[in-house]
């Protein structure tokens, strides 16, 4: 995995309660910036692209696929 980094909405408060991501070539891992070295998520690139179209998407529409 590539470097990891922090949500741009980390900025509220002391910046620890957000997620951090780090991408290859094939997948995005997810992880709590709390807690680093616990357990780390991993995805397919095409499928948290998907992700991060939907939940971008105003409430009532649907994202292309």
């Amino acid at each position: 995995m590539g470097n990891w980094r922090r949500s741009s909405y980390s900025g509220e408060g002391d910046g620890n309660n957000c997620v951090e991501i780090a991408t290859s070539a094939t997948h995005v891992a997810v992880r709590d910036s709390k807690a680093p070295a616990r357990a780390t998520l991993s995805f397919p690139r095409a499928a948290f692209t998907r992700f991060l179209a939907t939940v971008e998407e105003p409430e009532g529409t649907s994202p292309p696929r």
